[in-house]
């Protein structure tokens, strides 16, 4: 089995290599699947109290610009409370453009899922945008776009996704 290192984005090995003594990697590695697994719980969750609050406010639109107000005031008091430096200007405005368009894809997300949650339920929106993210994700990896490393799409991959499919059915009966 290839050893994978789960690194912050934005940062290189070697960055991270000085910053940890090698004995807190190896319980990096088996802590970021539990880590993941949990930010996906968050999600769930989020997305449950934003469609309650969609239908408090009669809006999902209401409902995604509060989630993503909340989090930019969650955000803002992380950065202040870490002393985060402020991301330098030059190699921002090197960036793609559509690598600035991810909160129109979150907004959009959250929308749906206020709107969807009431009318299918929890499980059933989230499977269906598990189907959704390995979907785009086989294609994003088979292409390798937008600089992601190339692994292509496999018998194997493919069966997996079918699986995935074949449980959001099982969810929505």
């Amino acid at each position: 089995m290839k050893k994978v290192d789960f690194l912050p984005d934005g940062l290189q090995a070697s960055q991270v290599a000085s910053r940890k003594n090698n004995l807190a990697r190896p319980f990096m590695n088996a802590l970021a699947p539990l880590l993941v697994v949990a930010a996906g719980c968050c999600l769930a969750f989020q997305q449950l109290l934003n469609a309650n609050l969609g239908k408090t406010l009669q809006s999902a639109w209401w409902s995604a610009f509060a989630s993503y107000l909340g989090g930019t005031i969650a955000l803002s008091a992380l950065l202040i409370t870490l002393r985060e430096p402020l991301f330098n200007v030059a190699s921002a405005m090197r960036a793609p453009l559509i690598t600035w368009t991810g909160g129109v894809f979150g907004a959009m997300f959250i929308a749906t899922s206020v709107f969807m949650i009431p009318r299918l339920g929890v499980a059933t929106v989230l499977t269906l945008v598990l189907v959704g993210q390995l979907l785009s994700s086989l294609l994003f990896d088979h292409f390798g776009l937008l600089g992601v490393p190339q692994h292509q799409i496999t018998f194997v991959r493919l069966l997996g996704a079918v699986s995935l499919i074949a449980g959001a059915v099982m969810v929505r009966l």
